[in-house]
């Protein structure tokens, strides 16, 4: 029975190859950066759009679709139960391109087996993944204990209003897997906290200081205009120096990653804060607050901050400051944190403030709990035992800091595809980074997962 099955799956998969690719680039042309909010638009006319079009794939495959209210919608699979279901969800919202690219962002390129292009990891390409299961449960006439829904979220980089909106509005599914991490399955996620460092206005040598793309970003760039000479400025490594006006532009080049997964990128921002204060750029308002940013970027363990620490189901505590800007004269760091169980965002913020002192102040400070379930309960087992029947490996469930709609869910947990020993090309970059990469292969194995864990998850008693 299950060899026949997976003949089927193979099948289907070989079949469908080439329109899944169509599909994926269809997405992955609309830019679905968050936009300012416009009628029937809450997230802005990018992020609808990517609504619409992949509600509009969905129905070309036969199934049932909702546009619940402009915030969410769905692809459904009618089950028999009218009382529960079952529910996977991805975004197809991206974060801004940045910088780097060697191409368009928004065109993929298939390219030795990658795929190249904003969101074709996060999270456009699971996206379609997910629909195609569906579609592959419709064709066999597969007949559902619990109806099957894939949500379709595009607020999940900023805010997560979105799935904010359905749980408010809708009622919450039996069980619930995101594709929007790595395999085999994440069990749990680390706390959330974000915050911002802000200057005094000190009207002082620095004119303009900006930097970063996003907030839960590692900036791979970012620039400071000062009013000096620049035949007086010496060179430094990753730092470049541009006359400009009657100023000198400093700028910084470092490695951009996902603020989740910040080991092994250099921040750029905290690159031109080390050279305006070895070089003596800045007046003491100035230096009293970029000596609180250095304090940020000196450690991305929090070690700077003294707010590192550590516990056994998630690791160590990360934080990286994501952007740079001047605002009315006041510069102005936001910081994306991580953080295990033994500590909390009170404690955090407390930390912060003790660390920075009088030379910044910390505002919208926001925070989110860390959650985890149990390994052995059955969705879960599901789960992990259809990657390891699918991939003959014996993996077990994983903690990250990545944070994934899962966590809004009374039972959920985030299933792949990433796989955390992938070795990019030369040409590919990380999700967020430049020349976002995904394996085709890869995602295509993740569909035969998630067609298999579907059913098996239909025979669980919820």
């Amino acid at each position: 029975m299950q060899e026949a099955l997976n003949q089927k799956i193979d099948a289907f998969i070989a079949a469908n190859k080439e329109q899944i690719l169509k599909d994926i680039a269809t997405l992955v042309s609309i830019n679905s950066v968050e936009g300012t909010p416009e009628e029937g638009a809450p997230y802005g006319a990018g992020p609808r759009a990517a609504l619409d079009k992949t509600l509009e794939l969905a129905a070309g495959m036969g199934l049932a679709t909702r546009n619940c209210e402009n915030h969410i919608g769905y692809a459904e699979l009618a089950g028999a139960d009218a009382e529960k279901y079952l529910a996977t969800i991805c975004h197809v919202d991206v974060v801004p391109e940045g910088n780097g690219w060697t191409e368009d962002p928004f065109k993929m390129e298939i390219r030795d087996g990658w795929m190249i292009g904003r969101g074709v990891a996060d999270d456009k390409g699971p996206m379609v993944a997910t629909l195609y299961a569906l579609k592959f449960l419709k064709e066999e006439g597969v007949s559902l204990r619990y109806p099957i829904r894939a949500l379709v979220g595009d607020n999940e980089e900023t805010h997560m209003h979105d799935v904010d909106y359905y749980l408010a509005n809708y009622p919450a599914p039996v069980f619930c897997f995101t594709p929007d991490a790595e395999f085999p399955v994440c069990n749990g996620e680390k706390g959330h906290f974000d915050g911002k460092l802000v200057s005094p206005v000190c009207n002082g040598i620095i004119r303009d200081f900006v930097g970063g793309v996003a907030t839960n970003a590692v900036p791979d760039r970012a620039s400071a205009l000062v009013a000096t000479d620049i035949t007086k400025l010496r060179n430094a490594p990753n730092i470049t120096l541009e006359p400009e006006g009657d100023g000198v532009r400093i700028r910084g080049w470092g490695k951009s990653g996902h603020a989740a997964m910040p080991e092994g990128t250099v921040n750029a921002i905290g690159l031109v804060v080390n050279y305006l204060l070895d070089n003596g750029l800045c007046n003491d308002a100035e230096r009293a607050y970029l000596e609180a940013v250095k304090k940020l970027h000196d450690s991305t363990a929090g070690v700077g901050l003294g707010i590192d620490c550590a516990d056994g189901p998630f690791g160590p505590l990360t934080i990286i400051g994501g952007k740079m800007s001047m605002v009315d004269g006041r510069m102005v760091q936001t910081m994306d944190s991580r953080y295990p169980t033994c500590t909390d965002g009170d404690t955090i913020a407390k930390q912060i403030r003790a660390a920075i002192g009088t030379g910044a102040e910390l505002t919208d400070v926001g925070s989110a709990k860390p959650f985890y379930i149990e390994a052995d309960t059955p969705a879960i087992r599901a789960c992990i035992d259809t990657y390891n029947e699918v991939t003959g490996e014996n993996a077990t469930p994983f903690t990250m800091g990545g944070g994934t709609y899962a966590r809004y869910f009374p039972y959920a947990v985030s299933f792949g595809p990433e796989h955390s020993d992938m070795v990019l090309p030369e040409f590919g970059g990380p999700m967020h980074g430049a020349n976002e990469a995904a394996p085709i292969d890869k995602l295509l194995e993740a569909l035969k997962i998630y067609i298999i864990a579907l059913l098996r998850l239909e025979e669980i008693d919820f």
